[in-house]
């Protein structure tokens, strides 16, 4: 079957909070880290068969969301998942959060590479710990890890967790197997344990597979706690869903307790539907999708080398989201952030919202139909030319 992914499915007055943010009914975002595609059919059919029961109330987790989960990741990606190693919860960050406040006391240090996904920082402050940044290192069109920096802010001994993105967000990067080799010896030497938001692990592109940081050896297993969702890859953010993988019983029990702690562990039915249906019954979709994500990226590479050749774009290994230079406008990212959304109604998110050493940089989601990406390539034009005149 062929999915139209070309389909524009308006969404304002739906309360997405990617559009109906917007001030004004103009304004096209492409922010929120949520696509503008209709989920697989397989979830809304499985959803609407719900639906038509009528009743809404607590749910529990049946064996079939656990043999979902481990079958997709063992036949997929070749990680072997034992069911009792799985902890649900309601999403990524509420995962993250329960995980530094398991595995830390207030004072302690988690390591990061930035520029990186914003909410790593307030997980990490809202548990009283401290971010230790080790930036990576742009290269023009890529970025890549220094690993001399890495071993010098691991070994300090309040470090005791690294916050890893894999695949990463904004860079859009895909770890390669020897890269997360290296970072888990470095992690190992020093005693830090690697926490690994893996949200993005579906949406990679030829020839930059995926590596589930805890499939590269026992040791770095034990040593890691990984932290997966169908939500990206299958646009079901909204309901609120995701596992956490940890091997180690006695981690897991510190996690488990931190999961109740925060109140985060109950989930709502038609996540755990959707999650059936998506690792049952979605792979073909999402074969769709990602040629589909990959044709935007490669029409908005051939659109700035034409006409926005200042502007450069990292090479897209992963995700839906699209780091550009901006550096040529001289413009702080927060004042381009602003000045698009006003002068050209085009919301994209400020590269200094992963960090400081995002600044010159901006986020583009580009997980939206050709016809809307022409559109915002067209505005960010328009506006680059009479700033630049």
């Amino acid at each position: 079957m062929r999915y139209d992914f070309d389909e524009v499915v308006p969404r304002r007055g739906t309360f997405s909070y990617k559009w109906d943010s917007a001030p004004s009914d103009d304004v096209l975002p492409l922010w929120v880290a949520d696509m503008d595609f209709r989920t697989a059919p397989p979830i809304t059919d499985a959803l609407r068969r719900r639906v038509e029961h009528g009743i809404f109330g607590y749910t529990r987790v049946p064996d079939d969301y656990y043999d979902a989960v481990i079958s997709w990741f063992a036949s997929r990606h070749g990680w072997t998942i034992g069911r009792g190693q799985i902890v649900y919860t309601s999403g990524v960050v509420p995962a993250l959060s329960a995980i530094i406040k398991a595995l830390t006391r207030p004072g302690d240090k988690v390591l990061i590479q930035t520029p990186v996904y914003n909410c790593f920082f307030s997980s990490i402050r809202n548990n009283g710990c401290e971010a230790v940044s080790s930036p990576l290192v742009y290269t023009g069109d890529t970025y890549v890890i220094d690993f001399d920096d890495l071993e010098r802010k691991a070994a300090d001994g309040r470090v005791k967790l690294m916050l890893l993105c894999n695949p990463h967000n904004p860079a859009g990067r895909v770890w390669t197997r020897s890269e997360l080799m290296r970072i888990g010896e470095i992690c190992l030497r020093h005693g830090v344990t690697v926490v690994s938001d893996e949200i993005h692990c579906e949406l990679t592109f030829a020839g930059h597979p995926y590596t589930p940081f805890a499939s590269l050896s026992d040791e770095l297993r034990r040593a890691s706690v990984v932290c997966v969702s169908p939500s990206k890859a299958f646009n079901i953010a909204g309901l609120q869903i995701a596992n956490i993988v940890a091997p180690d019983d006695e981690v897991r029990r510190h996690i488990d307790r931190a999961i109740n702690d925060n109140e985060v562990c109950d989930v709502n039915p038609f996540g755990v539907i959707a999650t059936v249906a998506a690792y049952r019954d979605g792979a073909e979709w999402l074969g769709q999708l990602l040629d589909y994500i990959y044709g935007n990226y490669l029409f908005m590479k051939d659109f700035c080398a034409e006409r926005l050749p200042a502007f450069r774009l990292n090479v897209l290994e992963g995700t839906y989201l699209v780091w550009m230079d901006c550096r040529s406008l001289g413009l702080p990212s927060e004042e381009l952030e602003r000045r698009l959304l006003d002068e050209a109604g085009l919301w994209l998110n400020a590269g200094t919202m992963y960090g400081s050493d995002g600044e010159g940089f901006m986020r583009w989601n580009i997980a939206c139909p050709r016809s809307r990406l022409a559109e915002a390539l067209s505005r960010f034009s328009g506006f680059v030319s009479r700033h630049l005149r």
